[in-house]
């Protein structure tokens, strides 16, 4: 179930392994509680920690570069950030997500007599992530939480109020000194059956799974009974790699269309990633071969998107359709064709070719929207990068998929 081998790192990075770091840590500070009585007492002690933090490969995840008259696009990793991987990852690899070694956490007085504001403040510092043992998570606490109720302790992870409730009710958190367990990797029935395909895992960590999405199928089915979709790949995968999880996938492309498609593997991230999708925080930057030649170098194709009336399963520009907004810049321009990257502001059902045909540019093979089949037999659109932030460390990540090979292809013949 593996592509074609392991890719290298764009930034000549070391090899993938799923024991990687924990995520990117701030610089801290623990605040020693000011006792009062009869005097003030003024002797109040400091401590700082300060760990070392990582910044991603992009600056602006999903910012464009210049626009090239000439030239061919270039083609994740765990809790790195600051490079990003395009490989395949071997089977029964398991991700522990491992705490980052650093300086000491920050020291603090007595949390006696402390008022409850007093205490928050006092806890300010995040958790980090911790190592996974089994369906548990277990995270060292700085000394500054070390004797704190565990209500306090709760309310510095980036678990959901929700979701801290429930794992509490189901006995699915223990405090135990200063190591928090959280039971966050629990055994669940894969929920799909298993169709075994050759899979291209772009990354993979403890919450995450992202998954090549090939030319011809659909990420899940679209009708009852239907098998060999990607979520029954991704089913023999977990399968075969002994992983007792749900198949979660956060967003869709279409059947025809290449790229990365982001899962969380457990509850948790489930939460984050939906709520990261909603606040607009994932980025998905495609490639598409427009036909004609599209004369600005960059611009912003802001039209709603509806149902088209005739056609149950076509889209179009509506005004009384959803807001759809995609930014585009142009890659190459060839005789009668226009390599564009494309960057979408919202995810609508078919934007990318609802909106190049609205402006006069359908996508190359797209019968549906006004394209040609005589360059390449499908749509020429290609999810080239996915970006998205660490549900507990917040860090951001990154994976970038492959050209496939009818793409570079037509690409080719333009050139030739």
């Amino acid at each position: 179930m593996r592509g074609a081998g392991r890719n290298r790192q764009d930034h000549g990075g070391a090899r993938g392994s799923r024991s990687g770091g924990g995520g990117a840590q701030g610089g801290s500070r623990g605040n020693g509680g000011a006792q009062r009585g009869g005097q003030r007492n003024d002797d109040r002690r400091r401590g700082d920690g300060r760990g070392e933090g990582r910044r991603g490969e992009d600056r602006r995840p999903g910012s464009f570069g210049r626009p090239s008259a000439k030239g061919s696009p270039r083609s994740g990793g765990f809790a790195t950030g600051r490079t990003e991987r395009a490989s395949s990852r071997p089977h029964g690899a398991n991700a522990a997500g491992g705490q980052r070694r650093g300086e000491p956490a920050a020291r603090g007085t007595s949390t006696q007599g402390m008022s409850d504001r007093d205490l928050v403040r006092s806890y300010a510092e995040p958790l980090k992530l911790g190592r996974r043992k089994g369906e548990w998570l277990d995270v060292r606490l700085p000394e500054t939480l070390v004797g704190a109720p565990v209500q306090k302790v709760m309310q510095q992870t980036p678990l959901a109020p929700k979701l801290a409730n429930k794992l509490a009710q189901s006995k699915g958190v223990i405090l135990q000194g200063s190591i928090l367990r959280l039971q966050l990797f629990p055994s669940e029935a894969i929920d799909f059956p298993a169709d075994w395909m050759e899979l291209n895992v772009l990354y993979e960590d403890d919450f995450t799974l992202v998954v090549n999405k090939p030319s011809g199928i659909e990420v899940h089915p679209s009708e009852h009974g239907q098998r060999r979709t990607l979520a029954h790949g991704v089913a023999s995968y977990y399968e075969m790699t002994n992983q007792q999880v749900r198949i979660r996938h956060i967003h869709r492309i279409d059947k025809e269309t290449t790229g990365p498609v982001l899962y969380a593997k457990n509850e948790f991230a489930h939460y984050q990633y939906d709520k990261a999708m909603r606040e607009k925080k994932i980025e998905r930057i495609y490639l598409a071969l427009a036909e004609g030649v599209l004369e600005k170098d960059r611009g912003t194709i802001n039209k709603p998107i509806g149902q088209d009336r005739h056609h149950s399963t076509k889209r179009r520009v509506s005004e009384t359709g959803d807001p759809a907004v995609t930014h585009y810049e142009v890659v190459e321009r060839f005789a009668d064709h226009t390599l564009v990257r494309l960057r979408l502001e919202t995810g609508r059902t078919h934007q990318i070719r609802v909106h190049l045909s609205a402006i006069g540019h359908p996508l190359a093979g797209d019968g549906m929207y006004g394209g040609k089949r005589g360059l390449i037999a499908r749509q020429a659109l290609h999810g080239e990068k996915l970006i998205w932030h660490h549900p507990w460390t917040n860090e951001p990540l990154s994976a970038r998929a492959p050209l496939p090979d009818d793409f570079a292809e037509a690409l080719e013949k333009l050139r030739g």
